[in-house]
């Protein structure tokens, strides 16, 4: 991919964002959110920010959860302190186009697109009074373990959850089973909970719930399917760990795990797999707490490009 090409390219250009700061030693999904603060949102809207766009502005630790576009600023009659730079964010988007048939009639096909946008601060802000930061309660070990224990049990059409019949956490399919170690193999209760999220995460996409591909249509271990559904895990168990509490500090990780994940995004074929794996793990995630949202308005309105051309969101 050519330099203007890459420039053009909303998923190029998160997937150089993510291999920069895993080639400075941090995995941005281990803590993709401020957990002081909570999940980044837009004031203008009040709408949380979902998928990518967590970890986007999740990896810039701004001490505010709220963000908003220029133009929703200059609404609000604020300004953008001189000097400052505006966020990456990415906004999934819907168009329609007439088609002829070949009888002469016309179809309205709809095609999904992807769109780059830049938003600001609160504390990049001028002019606008924000809400106070209140920080999120600080839970003690056990309040994490116990949210982590709720979030499992109030799972909507869990899978079985089986402990202590093998070594290796797995997800089976066939059997809609959870295979999790004896409790007592683990190091802590954080990591238990932490690796058990990661296979929930797994579960969602049993064709009785998401049916993600990732999931009914798995090339085996070390194949393109099979990766790309590990990257769902690990940020859908990350974002299920924030909800309780329960963080992996994201410098702690081996150089080998580091190495795995650059030689894979660094792969031209899969420069969408970060956008389109925060998705589906923000999607697998919502299902495991009991939530729905709404991806066509998940994100803020009256944003304005930052330069990039759309493209299909599919391919």
């Amino acid at each position: 991919m050519s330099h203007q090409t890459a420039r053009n390219d909303p998923y190029q250009l998160v997937t150089d964002c993510i291999l920069a700061h895993l080639e400075r030693g941090v995995v941005p999904w281990r803590c993709p959110w401020n957990r002081n603060t909570g999940r980044p949102r837009n004031f203008h809207t009040g709408r949380e920010y979902h998928g990518v766009n967590v970890l986007l502005l999740g990896l810039l630790h701004f001490p505010s959860p709220w963000w908003m576009t220029f133009r929703q600023t200059k609404e609000r009659e604020g300004r953008i302190r001189q000097g400052e730079h505006g966020a990456l964010v990415m906004k999934f988007g819907r168009w329609e186009k007439a088609v002829k048939n070949g009888d002469g009639t016309e179809d309205k096909k709809t095609t999904l697109f992807l769109k780059s946008y830049r938003v600001f601060n609160a504390t990049q802000i001028e002019g606008i009074e924000f809400p106070p930061v209140e920080p999120g309660p600080q839970l003690d070990p056990k309040q994490r373990i116990l949210r982590g224990e709720q979030i499992v049990a109030q799972m909507p059409k869990p899978p079985k959850i089986t402990e202590g019949r093998t070594t290796r956490a797995s997800y089976r399919r066939s059997t809609d089973t959870v295979e999790m170690p004896a409790f007592a193999c683990f190091h802590s209760p954080e990591e238990f909970h932490l690796t058990l999220f990661h296979e929930l995460i797994h579960s969602t996409g049993h064709e009785a719930r998401l049916a993600r591909k990732g999931v009914t249509e798995s090339d085996g271990f070390g194949g393109k399917t099979y990766s790309q559904e590990e990257l769902v895990a690990e940020m859908g168990a990350a974002f299920l760990g924030m909800e309780a509490g329960i963080v992996r500090d994201q410098h702690e990780q081996s150089a080998a795990y580091l190495q795995a994940w650059l030689d894979t995004l660094r792969v031209q074929e899969h420069r969408r797999w970060i956008v389109q794996a925060a998705n589906q793990a923000g999607r697998a995630a919502d299902f495991v707490l009991g939530r729905s949202r709404d991806e066509a308005s998940s994100e803020p309105s009256h944003e304005e490009p930052a330069g990039q051309s759309a493209l299909p969101a599919a391919a």
